[in-house]
């Protein structure tokens, strides 16, 4: 009887370790932080009659919830310019040293659809959305105030604004893989459209209408730290 009760014991031991083992190749492990940088191509829609675009380079921390639901904060340092004051009807021209800092949500489609049997899915998991809310700050170095191809029009505004504004990313996020199957660094496709809380992105206060400006971005991102998480989804394929 013991022999047959330390048998049935060596079988369970070795039956939960089986388990257990098994168990611990389900996770897919991520790095819970990312740091990265991006560089910008800018144009601002608001009083001047035409855009011109702008560089601007981008720096980003993310938190991952999981490899496909991320929060990111960022700061950006650019330029904004548009209009020609001799080429256009109102003789509107301007340059804005700006910075903006943003702290967004952003969902890629791999949290919310079964990618694990269709190549297709498989692609269009990295696709995400993204919103949230960011802080611009306007400095005004070149304006047109006085009209030259419409003497005696002046175009009022100020030189120095803060504002609040509200972000809007589409993109796509390559992953690429480190040896353990980790995704180790990102490259992000994206374009963005920010929604201003005011009209004097541009230096003018002009009509009813806010000012918006867009974004095409491209950038990299690295997996940093020792914060090593498990998601239940394989990320790889």
């Amino acid at each position: 009887m013991i022999k047959l009760i330390l048998k049935v014991t060596l079988l369970t031991l070795i039956a939960t370790c089986a388990v257990l083992g098994v168990k611990a190749q389900i996770g897919y492990d991520f790095s819970r932080w990312d740091i990265g940088t991006a560089v910008g191509l800018n144009q601002v829609y608001g009083d001047a009659e035409t855009q011109t675009t702008t560089p601007s380079i981008h720096f980003n921390l993310t938190y991952n919830q999981t490899p496909y639901t991320n929060f990111v904060f960022e700061a950006q340092l650019g330029i904004f310019k548009g209009g020609d004051s001799l080429k256009t009807k109102l003789g509107r021209q301007f340059t804005n040293d700006f910075s903006a800092y943003v702290l967004r949500g952003q969902l890629q489609f791999g949290e919310f659809i079964d990618y694990s049997t269709s190549p297709v899915a498989n692609v269009i998991k990295n696709v995400y959305f993204s919103t949230g809310i960011g802080y611009l700050i306007n400095h005004i170095t070149q304006i047109t105030r006085y009209s030259l191809t419409q003497p005696g029009l002046y175009s009022g505004g100020e030189n120095y604004s803060q504002v609040p504004f509200i972000p809007f990313k589409i993109g796509y996020e390559f992953k690429l893989f480190n040896k353990y199957q980790q995704p180790s660094l990102k490259v992000d496709i994206g374009y963005q459209y920010n929604y201003v809380f005011g009209d004097n992105v541009d230096g003018y206060t002009y009509g009813k209408n806010n000012d918006i400006y867009t974004q095409f971005t491209l950038g990299i991102k690295f997996a940093i730290g020792g914060d090593i998480i498990s998601s239940k989804k394989q990320i790889h394929y």
